[in-house]
């Protein structure tokens, strides 16, 4: 015979939200899960079509199956049993510091978080605000790079939009993999860049166990034939100049090496510059002695630039920040120079490596800066540093200006003349000076602003590398 059992109220709701989570968690997620995990599967296969470099089996690779290898390679187990001993802790808390590691250096690489929110939308945004140009590429050199190549592209680091502007002008060639700093540690853009498919690197870490961790990530990426940028210098520059390039990334990938291998690793040389660089004065600042720690002093700086560029957006008077300009190297392939050079990283002892690490290291940053281009407002901000207290007449800044671009060329530096108008290229980089207050103009001619030396100075020095002293 059938009784009724009567339940309470709260245990009727808590027996109905159990199961609601059940219903969820076992069946609607998992069902969500592969409905979106398939769709991008087949957006992966479509834009695979359109690559020129595929998108490798370790790039779809899940965060948590690579973190897993880590975890398991024998490197990085060695490096956590000689952490315990130096440290004096227990195995078990060098390893979850490991796992730590391993689980902030490790991407979450999203196919559409990538191709439609980074490069779509960075190609817009870099578009909105610069005159995007390629100036060159060596189509012919990137068409003979070996499929099964492992590609890097080595750049000199002038701003944050280096990042945007790069991946999305070579988004229809290969999805690119960056070593992105500290900076990107932060809520929101940590997620982002995770989704991008960027790995994190303390530049100044002096763990041992974080730099094994690192550094067999990184070998599992050349391995694995990832494409990926690197910033030799480790950081934006502060006075425009090209600084030295640290080693760290470019030793990992080059110490288990092997230059007989069936996968090549491939250099890309590539200089960026821009008409503007959006950080200038927020980098100037952090150069200044005393000012490191002015963090409110930089805050102010970037708020102001943001508002008042937004209000002269409401009242139609804003301009975009002149030319943003990429040149492409040809192709550097580590079996050639290795051959070439009758080298084996791997049996190299430690300073013995090194050393030939820091010589390909300049060899290579050296054609870096041959790729810088020369764009109009560093090429006028040439002229008026080399004699800063002169005024000079129209037909003064042409004539160091013709001067100064054949200088260049001579050097064999990429100089940029939009239009293909010295004249235009001329009265481009004049009146972006002059709009932005750091060249005066009197009635007698243009004089540069004795208060603004210093950034007149940052943008010449994005150049000056490649001009030949009249000594020489």
């Amino acid at each position: 015979m059938a009784k009724i059992v009567v339940l309470p109220l709260w245990l009727a709701l808590a027996a109905g939200a159990v199961a609601a989570w059940a219903l969820c968690f076992h069946i609607l997620l998992p069902g969500i899960r592969w409905f979106f995990r398939r769709r991008e599967e087949i957006f992966i296969q479509k834009i695979h079509k359109h690559l020129n470099l595929r998108l490798p089996a370790f790039k779809l690779t899940r965060k948590k199956v690579i973190v897993d290898r880590l975890m398991s390679d024998p490197s990085v187990l060695k490096a956590i049993d000689e952490h315990a001993q130096e440290q004096k802790i227990p195995a078990e808390a060098a390893m979850k510091m490991a796992e730590s590691y391993a689980r902030e250096i490790v991407p979450s690489f999203h196919a559409y978080a990538y191709f439609l929110l980074g490069s779509m939308v960075g190609l817009s945004l870099s578009r909105l605000l610069y005159r995007v140009r390629v100036g060159y590429a060596d189509e012919e050199g990137l068409a003979k790079v070996p499929p099964l190549s492992t590609v890097v592209f080595v750049m000199n680091h002038r701003s944050n939009m280096d990042y945007i502007l790069l991946g999305s002008l070579t988004a229809r060639r290969a999805v690119l993999s960056f070593a992105v700093g500290e900076w990107a540690r932060v809520w929101p853009v940590k997620p982002l860049v995770k989704a991008l498919g960027a790995y994190f690197v303390r530049r100044h870490s002096g763990n041992t166990l974080y730099r094994r961790v690192l550094a067999r990530y990184v070998q599992m990426t050349i391995e694995g034939g990832l494409v990926q940028a690197v910033f030799p210098e480790g950081k934006l520059s502060r006075d425009g100049r090209l600084h030295e390039p640290k080693l760290g990334l470019l030793d990992y990938m080059l110490r288990d090496f092997s230059p007989d291998g069936e996968r090549d690793l491939v250099f890309i040389p590539a200089g960026i510059n821009y008409d503007r660089v959006l950080e200038d004065r927020t980098l100037l600042l952090e150069g200044m002695p005393g000012a490191k720690n002015d963090w409110k002093k930089a805050l102010f700086t970037t708020l102001s630039f943001i508002l008042r560029n937004i209000w002269l957006m409401l009242r139609g008077g804003w301009h975009r920040f002149g030319y943003a300009n990429v040149y492409f190297g040809a192709p550097f392939s580590i079996q050639d120079y290795a051959q070439a050079q009758a080298i084996d990283f791997r049996r190299l002892s430690k300073d013995a490596r090194i050393k030939q690490v820091q010589r390909l290291a300049d060899e290579l940053f050296d054609r870096v800066g041959r790729m810088v281009p020369v764009l109009p407002v560093s090429l006028i901000a040439s002229v008026f540093t080399h004699d800063p207290g002169k005024l000079f007449t129209d037909a003064e800044i042409y004539a160091k200006a013709f001067e100064l671009i054949d200088n260049l060329k001579s050097n064999g530096a990429q100089v940029y003349i939009p239009r293909q108008d010295r004249n235009y290229a001329i009265q481009v980089g004049l009146r972006m000076l002059t709009l932005r207050h750091l060249v005066q103009k009197d009635e007698g001619g243009y004089r540069a602003a004795a208060s603004e030396m210093r950034i007149l100075d940052y943008y010449a020095g994005s150049v000056s590398h490649l001009v030949r002293s009249k000594k020489e």
